[in-house]
């Protein structure tokens, strides 16, 4: 496609296609993982102790930093701004909007809570010793933790499924 004959992009549309494609299946993928932890994990993990709480988040915290987490979680990052950039044309249609809301929403609800709010609550709590705490201070550390982690949590989660949504109702308003 050449840029003066540029119209807003289908699946069919070969590699435009496949990056819009690719950028709804990953933002929604990435919606799917933050939803369900949000509704298991997190719910599962407030009914344990202090130090069982502390020592599951660092492991955790730990293991998804991971190849495939981070596809997942920066992809929409660069795809869903590129996918809106490709639908561009004068004047934007509904699929623009819709896309570069999706971006706009996962860039700062998505990565820019993620980076800003949990990635440090979850540094910090990395550092914890939790094998030499004692029961005051692992109640201590859980109660730094878990209010504010769990409230950015869910302000992610809610970004990453409106942006989910958006990228999909972008997708069928192209087909």
């Amino acid at each position: 496609m050449h840029i003066s004959d540029k119209h807003p992009v289908s699946l069919t549309d070969g590699f435009p296609g496949i990056i819009l494609l690719a950028a709804v299946i990953l933002t929604c993928l990435s919606a799917g993982i933050f939803y369900a932890y949000a509704v298991s994990v997190v719910p599962g993990l407030a009914r344990v102790k202090d130090s069982a709480y502390l020592a599951a988040y660092q492991s955790i915290n730990r293991a998804i930093l991971n190849p495939w987490f981070f596809i997942v979680f920066m992809a929409p990052v660069f795809l869903l701004p590129f996918s809106a950039w490709q639908q561009y044309s004068p004047p934007a249609g509904g699929a623009w909007w819709a896309l570069a809301a999706a971006g706009a929403v996962y860039i700062i609800g998505v990565f820019g809570v993620t980076v800003v709010c949990n990635v440090p609550l979850n540094e910090w709590l990395d550092k914890q010793d939790l094998a030499t705490a004692g029961e005051s201070t692992l109640k201590e550390w859980r109660l730094r933790f878990e209010g504010p982690w769990n409230r950015w949590n869910v302000v992610r989660t809610a970004a990453s499924v409106v942006s989910a949504i958006l990228s999909v109702w972008a997708m069928l308003k192209l087909k």
